[in-house]
């Protein structure tokens, strides 16, 4: 830790970067000994790209690929994959403007969902916000995140009411246009609404218990284990996806189980 500490008061003398926080499973202690340190540097434009690239050969001892902003999408936004001291260490931008607007329409109960590689369900902007809300700040030179935590230490009601109600008209007709999939065996089609309407429960679940979720990975485990969700949640949602088929009958009977799945957690989800 002394040596992300080191790294991350450096990373803030570079122009554009106003401060920098540990995220992921290392800020909420739910990581394993071979897992990321992602460190999230949050900048203003413009950010001198060549001061970063001078850091990162310097604290790895070799040249790294540092990209410009942008350079992974349109979310991911951009940074380096790093290995210090034989360990991975990610830079990952976050452009601070931007997380300042996510999160005032966060308070108005607004999302958005864009396309992003790597995130098959689709980024919620809401991440950004649930990101520096779990991380763990380590340089600040001036204050700016600690004051933005403060503002997020309550979930904000309206958001927590608008992705309930997102799942609860979405997951259900989504399921319901699968069937029209099912009819005609397409593996592919149903497939692909178990995902996307399983993903809407699972925001739905951290919504309605107020718990931040921040991407696809281990979601549906985490969402089995709130207390709104029903105690097989995930035995039952993980079973959809084990082998739905690929006959009409065999994926009619995948959809009837998902049915029944979204039924219960929809009659668990309230708005207050």
């Amino acid at each position: 830790m002394d040596r992300l500490l080191e790294i991350a008061h450096r990373l803030t003398e570079a122009g554009g970067i106003a401060g920098v926080a540990l995220g992921g499973s290392r800020a909420r202690g739910t990581h394993r000994p071979d897992s990321d340190h992602d460190l999230g540097l949050y900048y203003r434009k413009p950010l001198d790209t060549a001061a970063l690239r001078r850091l990162a050969s310097e604290v790895t001892g070799a040249p790294v690929e540092v990209t410009e902003p942008g350079g992974w999408g349109p979310w991911a936004d951009g940074g380096a994959w790093l290995t210090v001291d034989g360990h991975r260490v990610d830079w990952i931008y976050r452009d601070l403007d931007r997380v300042h607007r996510i999160w005032g329409q966060c308070r108005a109960g607004h999302f958005e969902v864009g396309t992003q590689p790597g995130h098959p369900l689709g980024v919620y902007s809401h991440a950004y916000v649930g990101e520096l809300a779990l991380g763990r700040i380590l340089a600040d030179p001036g204050g700016e995140l600690q004051k933005l935590r403060r503002e997020m230490r309550h979930y904000p009601e309206p958001l927590r009411e608008a992705l309930i109600a997102d799942a609860r008209w979405q997951a259900p007709f989504t399921l319901s246009c699968a069937r029209k999939g099912a009819a005609r065996g397409d593996a592919f089609y149903v497939a692909g609404c178990l995902f996307r309407a399983v993903g809407l429960l699972v925001h739905a679940l951290h919504a309605h218990d107020r718990s931040w979720l921040l991407n696809e990975k281990g979601a549906v485990q985490a969402a089995g284990d709130l207390p709104s969700a029903p105690s097989d949640f995930a035995t039952r949602a993980h079973g959809l996806f084990a082998a739905p088929g690929t006959t009409p009958d065999t994926l009619h009977t995948t959809l009837d189980a998902a049915d029944r799945l979204t039924a219960e957690v929809c009659d668990r989800l309230t708005p207050r």
